[in-house]
């Protein structure tokens, strides 16, 4: 992760197996950011199959690049609490210190603007096929991810029907 790879495919697909025979996820669930490859879709497809369980919905967040970029490499994480900060929209009130414990603020490997686009190229190369994977089967909503949170809820909510 660290170096803007992915996670093995026969990794992840366990991880999530194991996560959704639990029993708070007999009711739905929503996954963030799985599947990354058409691979992991296409597996993922059949085991929902063996359930007899069905994607309702998939999200694409179209978010561009120089966007994603500031919103990844603000992030921050207290080294003691694990609360998060972001250098722009949530910043802590001194620089680089936790409000909550008094530790001191990182940036993780995985949000250093290397290897977000790093992550960019690969989310290019093996992900964005997912979109038309999706929405040849009729799930796929696209959800433009640019403005305040709220509009957004307001836009995901309004393609899956909730209001």
């Amino acid at each position: 992760m660290a170096s803007g790879q992915l996670v093995p495919d026969d990794v992840v697909l366990e991880i999530i197996e194991d996560r959704l025979s639990q029993r708070d996820c007999q009711q739905g669930y929503i996954l963030d950011g799985f599947p990354r490859t058409e691979v992991q879709a296409k597996v993922f497809d059949k085991k929902l199959k063996n359930r007899r369980e069905f994607l309702d919905y998939v999200l694409n967040f179209e978010v561009d690049d120089a966007d994603l970029v500031v919103r990844l490499s603000g992030r921050r994480q207290c080294s003691r609490c694990g609360a998060g900060y972001h250098a722009s929209f949530a910043p802590p009130s001194t620089e680089g210190v936790c409000d909550r414990c008094g530790a001191k603020l990182f940036q993780r490997e995985d949000d250093k603007e290397e290897t977000i686009r790093r992550r960019l190229k690969i989310y290019k190369e093996q992900t964005k096929p997912l979109i038309q994977y999706y929405k040849q089967k009729g799930i796929l909503k696209n959800i433009k991810g640019q403005g305040e949170a709220k509009e957004v809820f307001d836009l995901i909510s309004k393609e899956i029907g909730i209001y």
